[in-house]
């Protein structure tokens, strides 16, 4: 979202970090490619050599460097003499290969955490993951169109707002819930929930807050919002079924 969210839409967005503690699974992973830290790294030290920190970072980054050639060259020359390539190849070669390794291992580990999320997914938590995204799409659009209105745009504001900041409020308490208890079930297959509340959802308190609200903006927004509750509302059902059987 933008860098200058507004207040009331801070911490509604499910972030992958939460939805991967929810569901206990390495939902939305990314393979890490390991050229782009070094580019940060790059960028953090090109931002502070610039800056009045430079001359210190430039001193540090040098030592760091000529303290690495030094020690690999006396190791070759204690340990691998025969070795008749000069030492700051060496290290170049070492550096290629060990970001290779790194990268080989960092691409094992994501294709192991891939075929895990895939053995583990469900009907049910795949539509929850799907309505995850619909939830975090309303919230990125109101964001964009609050970035619109700061820049000069006042007509495109959002009327009763605080409705539609209510609603998604109660979505995501749904969803969160939700999410809960398809983990308890898929991790326990057997198990009985006795927690009843877990079923307990604000669809009603929801439905009511749209009132005859339809055709304005805000009201489009609350009924996505239903329309992703009453989602969450018929996976909780199935969730509820499963108990049963």
């Amino acid at each position: 979202m933008g860098k200058t969210v507004r207040n009331d839409l801070q911490g509604l967005e499910i972030s992958q970090k939460e939805l991967q503690k929810l569901t206990n699974l390495p939902v939305k992973d990314e393979l890490v490619i390991i050229i782009n830290p070094l580019k940060e790294i790059g960028k953090t030290i090109v931002q502070k050599i610039k800056g009045s920190e430079g001359a210190t970072v430039l001193f540090i980054s040098f030592s760091i460097a000529v303290l690495t050639y030094l020690i690999l060259d006396v190791l070759i020359k204690l340990f691998a003499n025969w070795i008749s390539i000069p030492a700051w190849m060496l290290l170049i070669i070492l550096c290629f290969l060990g970001g290779v390794i790194t990268q080989c291992s960092l691409y094992y580990w994501w294709q192991k955490r891939l075929k895990n999320l895939k053995g583990s997914m469900t009907h049910s938590l795949q539509i929850l993951l799907n309505d995850v995204d619909r939830y975090n799409a309303v919230i990125k659009a109101i964001d964009i169109n609050d970035q619109i209105e700061d820049a000069g745009n006042p007509e495109v504001n959002i009327k009763e707002r605080s409705k539609v900041i209510a609603a998604l409020k109660l979505t995501r308490d749904d969803l969160v819930r939700a999410l809960k208890t398809e983990r308890i079930l898929r991790e326990n297959k057997n198990f009985i929930l006795g927690n009843t509340e877990l079923f307990v959802n604000n669809l009603a308190t929801l439905a009511a807050m749209q009132v005859t609200e339809q055709a304005t903006e805000h009201g489009k927004l609350l009924n996505e919002a239903l329309q992703i509750a009453l989602d969450v509302q018929q996976e909780m059902k199935s969730l509820q079924s499963q108990t049963r059987d």
